[in-house]
């Protein structure tokens, strides 16, 4: 136990941060440690990044690893570094300045990355929207659809959901990137210009989900009912609310094993539908990014 709790101190990007516990077990079925965790964000930083610039970030912590409890946090933490950005913003997510006020962190540097990872902060959940210089939240800059399946449905269907959502995106204009949520589900993104405020961007996911509900009843399904979800694939369209996160993609997750929010291509969503699909681990991904780059970026935002 004394080797686990022994700090180090490291140099990220000019920033001296005391690193703890390297060897604490934070994922008991695999017995992959703190260490291992911190090397995966640094690792993963280059394409990560980019997706967390200018969002306010909610934190999921596991102190004691995925087998003991975990915390959601989205106020900044007491003793956060000056260098890390913050940001203070409604609890709605509005552009408007009523209600409660959260102070949010922004994760835009491999050292406030480290920083937060260190304190256990596996899962990294942002908006929707992003905020500007002033500090106030822009509209929506991306939509995002979350394939969520009901028992005995999996992966597959999602999958199969996931190109009929496709294809309804297209015909709106939109290109849609497929991501594995690394639990269950899948996770469908498309970039928007910025006209729509969260309550119409969510109202435009909606209307998706409710066309293919109507068309594929049998597959889809628009309404939250949770008795109602038993062999079909919900399309939860809420998330687009301006108070609602989504777990970013190549965040780890909290899970018995380090599964992460893994960008997909189309082709293995396509072969998923026939096939069937599996979640992705740490390491997978790694090599995934080493190989092809930042996939969820070159999908979202073709020909750039």
């Amino acid at each position: 136990m004394a080797e686990a709790s022994q700090d180090v101190r490291v140099d990220v990007d000019g920033r001296t941060l005391k690193i703890s516990n390297l060897s604490k077990v934070m994922y008991p079925a695999t017995g992959t440690t703190k260490g291992e965790v911190l090397s995966y964000y640094a690792r993963v930083a280059p394409v990560l990044l980019p997706h967390l610039a200018g969002r306010a970030v909610t934190r999921i912590r596991w102190p004691h690893g995925t087998e003991e409890g975990q915390f959601f946090e989205k106020n900044v933490p007491n003793g956060v570094p000056d260098w890390v950005r913050t940001v203070t913003v409604p609890s709605s997510g509005s552009r408007g300045g009523g209600g409660d006020r959260i102070m949010f962190p922004v994760i835009e540097t491999l050292a406030d990355l480290t920083y937060f990872a260190n304190l256990a902060s596996l899962e990294l959940h942002v908006h929707q929207w992003t905020v500007g210089r002033n500090g106030r939240p822009r509209n929506p800059n991306r939509m995002v659809v979350d394939l969520d399946p009901g028992a005995p449905a999996g992966l597959r269907e999602c999958c199969a959901v996931a190109l009929l959502v496709r294809e309804r995106l297209a015909d709106l204009g939109l290109t849609a990137a497929p991501v594995t949520s690394g639990s269950k589900g899948l996770h469908l993104y498309a970039a928007l210009p910025g006209r729509l405020d969260p309550d119409g961007v969510r109202d435009l996911a909606q209307q998706v989900a409710r066309d293919l509900t109507r068309e594929h009843p049998d597959l889809v399904l628009w309404r939250m009912t949770k008795s109602l979800r038993g062999g079909k694939v919900f399309l939860d369209w809420s998330q687009n609310t301006g108070a609602k996160t989504t777990i970013s993609p190549y965040s780890l997750r909290g899970r018995e094993r380090p599964y992460v929010a893994a960008p997909r291509t189309w082709a293995e969503v396509e072969q998923g539908a026939e096939e069937g699909l599996a979640q992705l681990e740490m390491d997978e991904v790694l090599v995934r990014t080493d190989d092809r780059g930042d996939l969820f970026g070159q999908t979202l935002h073709p020909g750039e």
